[in-house]
């Protein structure tokens, strides 16, 4: 299944990585990634599409863990 996941980070060194790694130690392989950061420079909305078989609250709760992530909306993909 595909999933869609709306983040918001924490502008710092390192928390993409922690992002898609933590998704991948999870069971999802990302897809596509997109992203902007806000205008003041101290957040970054994440759009990331992953895929995997896996259920996807637990990604949710694994992502909402992070220290860098400050929220995540996780929506299947059509």
């Amino acid at each position: 299944m595909r999933y869609q996941l709306d983040l918001t980070l924490r502008q710092a060194e390192g928390a993409l990585a922690r992002v898609l790694g933590a998704a991948e130690r999870r069971g999802f392989r990302p897809l596509a990634v997109d992203g902007e950061a806000q205008a003041d420079g101290d957040r970054w909305y994440l759009r990331l599409t992953v895929e995997g078989d896996r259920d996807d609250s637990n990604l949710q709760h694994q992502l909402a863990k992070l220290y860098d992530c400050l929220s995540v909306e996780v929506s299947q993909c059509q």
